[in-house]
């Protein structure tokens, strides 16, 4: 099977998602291209990966590139298409011009997937008005659909889109690149369970992290800290200074020390006030650490209460506090349940690159026999 990849936009997050499909279906033993633009991070793609980088984006997702350049794009990515001649073609994140490349697939007989990740847009966020028109867009011009929720799933067939045509996994890619990833799995690094929770990615209103910092005062133990890890800044309704038993290291943090991170802190925290889904769960999970998140989004559908982490209110650092204070004072229970994360880990990151096979052996079928021949239209 030929499967092709379309990433429109320079996003790294987005690539790093894009290539742990990519990769998988490559592992598998299928012929895989990636379509996207010049700049892309490349060591997060395996060789066995065939990139095409036919042109040029800056902007991410719905941020202004300007109408010539998503034309461009578009463009570039049907002619690399049409020299593939994929089987299936997976859209996999959000762009203005996706819509356009999936009415131009359809044209050309090629079947179109596209992950949508946030059926709602995020709080604080300038386009959301705009993200429910592209959704619509996307759902009428895409013949299949991938999302990373029941909860997402419910929605959608609720809203009246076919269940035939939507598939759903969770999401299980961790944040290395293919080379750090492999030497994980194949040398296992040593955890330890320390005092301290993990918060690590982009600062953002919606994650929390105000809650947070509040948390990390109302708990008792002035041996237990947490960590706040990431580039951008704290959301203005966080109060200043910080408490003592907090260390925020606002940055981007490297792979060599987010691995650090994940094999000594005790527990991950989520502490969103609003969220779709984040594979920092599936992340702490492959390191053996249970995790702390809010019952918003698709976020309590990764967590088995009791047995892999804890599931608290958004919005309330009482709860996250007395969850802090319970996970990281005893680190035997952390290590059980890390140990149940991991199992997790495994046996639902088998049972997605099983149900992705299944969705594109199912749409490659569908093929029309003529289709992405060189010159189609557009």
């Amino acid at each position: 099977m030929r499967l092709a990849y379309v990433l429109l936009s320079p996003t790294w997050g987005m690539h790093q998602y894009t290539a742990d499909l990519a990769n998988r279906m490559a592992g598998a033993g299928h012929e895989v291209h990636l379509v996207s633009t010049l700049g892309l991070p490349e060591d997060r793609y395996s060789p066995a990966v065939c990139i095409h980088r036919p042109f040029e984006t800056r902007d991410r997702g719905f941020s202004p590139g300007g109408l010539a350049a998503t034309q461009a794009a578009v463009r570039g990515a049907l002619l690399a298409l049409r020299e593939i001649r994929p089987d299936a073609a997976h859209i996999t994140g959000a762009h203005l011009g996706n819509p356009l490349l999936l009415r131009a697939l359809r044209r050309d007989g090629v079947p179109g997937i596209h992950t949508l990740h946030d059926l709602h847009p995020h709080a604080g966020s300038s386009y959301g008005r705009l993200l429910y028109a592209w959704n619509r867009w996307v759902r009428r011009e895409a013949d299949h659909l991938l999302v990373h929720g029941e909860c997402w799933s419910r929605e959608l067939i609720a809203a009246g889109y076919p269940a035939s045509r939507l598939t759903r996994t969770p999401l299980t890619h961790l944040f290395v690149s293919h080379r750090a990833q492999a030497a994980l799995e194949e040398r296992p690094p040593s955890v330890s369970y320390g005092s301290f929770a993990l918060f690590i990615g982009r600062m953002e209103g919606y994650k929390g992290l105000d809650v947070l910092a509040d948390a990390a005062t109302l708990v008792p133990d002035p041996n237990i800290t947490v960590t706040i890890a990431g580039p951008g800044r704290l959301d203005g309704r966080v109060r200043l200074p910080l408490s003592p038993n907090v260390d925020l290291r606002s940055r981007l943090i490297d792979d060599d020390e987010a691995v650090d991170l994940f094999t000594r802190c005790g527990v991950v925290v989520l502490p969103y006030v609003e969220a779709s889904q984040s594979a920092l769960v599936a992340a702490a999970y492959f390191f053996r650490k249970p995790v702390i998140v809010t019952r918003v989004g698709a976020l309590p559908e990764y967590v088995v209460e009791g047995q892999t982490g804890w599931v608290v209110p958004p919005g309330s650092a009482a709860a996250l506090a007395a969850a802090l204070a319970e996970a990281l004072s005893d680190p035997a229970r952390l290590e059980r349940m890390g140990q149940a994360g991991r199992e997790w880990y495994e046996r639902e990151q088998t049972a997605e690159t099983e149900t992705l096979l299944r969705m594109y052996e199912t749409l490659a079928a569908q093929k029309e026999p003529s289709a992405a021949l060189p010159g189609g239209s557009e």
